[in-house]
């Protein structure tokens, strides 16, 4: 991993180019108040915003930690080249028109590559990217406006875009930002190197990332490792789609898996909580600052309202969190501090007789927090401060303050409306150890957010290599290659003709399936008949059937569910394993989980248990169970062939898995390898 220090915590800031970009740099180091050296670089003025500028790179003083470049791409890799062999310490790169502009400019991608060869290994951020912000410790590469403030301590966060983070700093939320950095292109150094180096700042509390794609899944996975370690956790707010998963499309298992699935499957796995938007990303990032990972899911909510409880309630249902009745004491507490005029439960309308009496109120919320809920959320509006009077709104922050350390829990204010709790309220409350939050759906989605427990231990992924040509085997040569490792298949038999495949079919015996091979969906080209029973309708039916080739096999009767399991590679996330309802439910129910390749017989189970079709396997009203031993043999065996053949592997798919009552049978079977 590249050594990030003298790029991200400079004492000397060389600044390249003219016009009003590196104007505004040194604008704004000025304004973080760097106590560093600046050494604006220009071949033709005496100054730059008031400091002295210099012709060349060779007429400073000496290397610069740290180099913001902004000139055009052709002379970005000139400049890139000069501060290497002058032992800079790295350089943001400014310039677009390098590899995101490749399907407009041939050119493009090339030029990337020559910006690479001419850094060598000085580290360079970008190229089309504004840089960084250091709010720790007063640095920054930008050239532009921003609205954060230098702090203490608080989140990390990267970012691809760089107007984005530019938004995300403009923020009112009180989220206290430590570092943003826009990380362009990636073209060096990626967003799993640049979090590695923001986790080892004792001062950073969270990392939160948002992000494209993965491009080097190795350094992500030791990212995350890494972030375990430290026990700090990571946000993730993933946008785009995957190209490389897009090469996976014959299987029902690509279009089931899809990127979204992979990448889900991968932060679990990692122990990474995803969360779905802007928003709901600061509303995280805030309550892990502030309070740290959750112990549980389980939530309290209090409000003045009726309408508010039952606004509460209902989000919740769309989320894994509880809201768990009110235990002995909790009762109690509520009936002594609001008397027998109040209906307790949880979410609490405590109701307005006691609003004003900070001491009543704070007996009250008091009462609902417990060492069994993870976090109170006490929702609180403000008003308007500009039409209204904001002073009768005192007694709600007091009896907040109050209840925090009377009960030293985890407590939030929550505003229905983002623009109902004013940020200087919301400072206060952080400075309290009250997590000001924007929105009901954004706490609750916050708090199950932080309440993801991440793995003991993270078991390495097999990655996947790039991808080579490769060719469909036909259905009987995969099932002998996956019988070999356990899988258990129908007996069959292969024959060329349908003359010849009607005197194989003694070898069966009636009824049988007939297939055509070489069609990657049979049954959409009518390529599949069941339950055939006389060497007349074998004939026929063959003959009709265009192929060169026929697989005939026993009919399957034992059969009570039937299950889809499928592999496929996808560089940007790993071998993914997806478990469905098979046959035709397939695609009617879209009943689907996926796992990342290694996994165990436990993490089959539960995977198994989260479809619908599991009550059918379990017995559904009464009725025979599948032999669930056999249904985790075969994935098992699946998984084991994949891991085994792991460079040739593109994808596989049973689909159906008949699950019977004692054996679960591969179907039907497509492998697709070099």
């Amino acid at each position: 991993m590249k050594d990030l220090n003298r790029l991200f915590k400079p004492k000397s800031i060389a600044v390249v180019g003219g016009g009003s970009w590196c104007e505004s740099v040194i604008k704004q180091l000025k304004k973080i108040n760097f106590n560093g050296e600046i050494w604006p670089i220009h071949p033709k003025r005496e100054s730059i915003s008031g400091i002295k500028s210099f012709k060349n790179l060779n007429d400073i003083p000496y290397a610069p930690d740290s180099t913001f470049i902004g000139v055009n791409r052709f002379q970005t890799i000139e400049i890139v080249k000069e501060l290497s062999k002058f032992g800079a310490g790295g350089a943001v790169c400014f310039a677009s028109g390098f590899l995101e502009a490749k399907t407009e400019d041939t050119d493009a991608e090339d030029l990337q590559q020559k910006l690479l060869k001419a850094a060598k290994h000085m580290p360079i951020l970008g190229p089309n990217c504004y840089g960084f912000i250091n709010y720790l410790d007063g640095i920054l590469l930008w050239p532009d406006q921003h609205g954060g403030i230098r702090v203490n301590r608080g989140v990390g966060i990267i970012t691809q875009s760089s107007n984005i983070a530019i938004n995300i700093s403009m923020q009112q939320r009180a989220l206290p930002i430590a570092a943003l950095v826009a990380a362009g292109n990636q073209a060096q150094i990626d967003i799993a190197t640049i979090g590695s180096n923001l986790l080892q700042d004792d001062r950073i509390t969270a990392l939160g990332i948002h992000i494209e794609g993965i491009k080097d899944l190795s350094a992500f996975e030791e990212l995350a490792k890494m972030a375990l370690k430290l026990k700090k956790r990571i946000i993730v707010l993933k946008v785009g789609l995957s190209k490389q998963a897009q090469l996976a499309t014959i299987s029902h298992t690509a279009s089931l898996t899809g990127t979204e699935a992979g990448a889900n499957a991968l932060f679990k796995r990692l122990g990474i909580a995803r969360v779905k938007n802007l928003p709901i990303f600061l509303e995280t990032l805030k309550l892990l600052h502030v309070t740290g990972p959750l112990k549980s899911k389980n939530l309290a909510s209090v409000s003045c309202s009726g309408g508010e409880a039952s606004l509460v309630a209902d989000i919740a249902c769309g989320y894994e969190v509880v809201f768990p009745e009110l235990n002995d004491r909790q009762t109690h507490d509520l009936r002594e501090a609001l008397g027998p005029m109040v209906a307790l439960a949880n979410p609490l309308d405590y109701h307005t007789y006691i609003w004003r009496d900070t001491k009543a109120m704070t007996l009250a919320w008091s009462a609902i927090m417990d060492p069994s809920i993870a976090l109170t959320l006490l929702i609180l509006d403000f008003p308007r401060p500009d039409r209204c009077d904001t002073r009768d709104w005192q007694c709600a922050i007091d009896a907040a303050i109050s209840s925090k350390k009377n009960t030293e829990t985890n407590v939030a204010v929550v505003a229905t409306l983002p623009e109902l709790l004013p940020e200087e309220i919301s400072q206060k409350l952080i400075m309290s150890g009250i997590v000001p939050m924007f929105g009901i759906e954004e706490a609750i989605s916050a708090a199950e957010a932080a309440a993801i427990k991440p793995p003991k231990l993270i078991k390495p992924i097999l990655k996947p290599l790039c991808s080579k040509k490769n060719q469909l085997i036909p259905e009987g040569r995969a099932k002998e290659i996956l019988s070999s490792y356990g899988l258990a298949v129908p007996k069959s038999t292969r024959a060329k003709t349908p003359n010849q495949a009607a005197n194989k079919s003694s070898e069966i015996g009636f009824p049988l399936v007939l297939k055509g091979e070489g069609f990657a969906h049979k049954t959409e080209a009518n390529a599949v008949v069941l339950n055939i029973l006389n060497k007349e309708q074998v004939i026929k039916e063959a003959t009709r059937i265009e192929s060169t080739s026929f697989l005939l096999e026993e009919m399957i009767t034992d059969n009570i569910a039937e299950l889809l399991v499928g592999v496929v590679r996808d560089p940007a996330h790993g071998f993914i394993l997806s478990i469905a309802a098979g046959g035709t439910f397939t695609e009617l129910i879209k009943d689907t989980t996926s796992l990342i390749i290694p996994i165990e017989k436990g993490e089959i189970l539960k995977a198994l248990e989260k479809l619908r079709i599991y009550s059918l396997i379990n017995g559904y009203r009464g009725n025979s169970k599948a032999n669930l031993d056999a249904i985790i043999d075969a994935i098992m065996s699946i998984q084991n062939f994949v891991i085994d053949n792991s460079k040739s592997i593109e994808e596989i798919e049973v689909n159906p898995l008949i699950c019977g009552r004692e054996k679960a049978i591969a179907a039907d079977l497509l492998l697709r390898r070099s």
